[in-house]
């Protein structure tokens, strides 16, 4: 029960801040879910495997809420989306393959050390100039292919990196940020189903889990995040944007001092 109670705690967190700041909530789930796995004396080789796993799952549903309030006000670029998702899907089935054979310390740093970079992005406001002329399909899916990798081994869905990608080369922000909203789907599509194969078979993983899925926990976030996210984004009208990036810049620096 109590375990419960944490998960529900964690998908209220995660649902205020992605309706109040437009974040995926993975850069916030994964090192709770982490801690709370070790607290449960689940198996120390596959801790980080089973957050970064459950978290892609628990961003299925989360951004498919997201693509459709994006989609309502046309801030959603579906050409430049379709060029990203072959790569994207690609390279979030070789990043949930290769973190089969990552050591989950590894994968603990790995994540600590770009969580920390998301955080200074955020905290200094350092931002992409426009001025890059968009590359064809092969670009794309190239990019698509770095962002899917790396987003699905740290667990999130790809927003801090395709933002930028697509302001770099000229896209309006509010377009790249629907944009990028859109493309979290697949990334945590792919991301989720290669974390359920990849662990599939391993004898020690918890019970409740389908690879490196954990249920239990996926249910108490989903449910939880669907009806706090509203609040989020009542809050993000009532409080000032700068302040709040700043507040949540400094949390993320915390949250990446604590994993290392």
């Amino acid at each position: 029960m109590e375990m419960i109670l944490l998960y529900l705690l964690i998908g209220c967190l995660a649902g205020v801040l992605a309706g109040m700041l437009g974040v995926g909530g993975g850069l916030v789930i994964v090192p709770f879910l982490f801690w709370a796995f070790i607290h449960q004396g689940f198996d120390g080789a596959w801790v980080m495997h089973l957050a970064i796993g459950t978290s892609l799952a628990t961003i299925i549903f989360t951004s498919i809420s997201s693509v459709l309030s994006h989609h309502k006000r046309d801030a959603v670029r579906w050409d430049l989306f379709w060029m990203l998702v072959p790569g994207i899907l690609i390279g979030g089935w070789i990043g949930s393959t290769l973190a089969r054979f990552i050591a989950s310390e590894s994968l603990q740093h790995f994540f600590a050390i770009f969580e920390l970079i998301v955080a200074l992005q955020m905290g200094l406001e350092l931002r992409p100039k426009g001025g890059h002329q968009m590359p064809g399909k092969s670009g794309n899916r190239m990019a698509g292919g770095v962002i899917g990798a790396v987003s699905v081994m740290v667990g999130i869905g790809g927003g801090t990196m395709t933002v930028p990608w697509l302001v770099w080369n000229r896209i309006q922000v509010h377009q790249a940020i629907g944009t990028s909203a859109a493309v979290g789907l697949p990334i945590a599509v792919a991301g989720a189903s290669g974390f359920v194969s990849s662990g599939w078979g391993i004898e020690s993983l918890p019970s409740w889990s389908s690879g490196f899925v954990y249920w239990p926990a996926f249910f108490g976030i989903v449910g939880m995040s669907v009806l706090t996210a509203p609040l989020g984004a009542h809050l993000a009208h009532k409080l000032p944007a700068k302040q709040l990036k700043r507040v949540f810049a400094l949390f993320l620096l915390l949250l990446a001092i604590r994993m290392v």
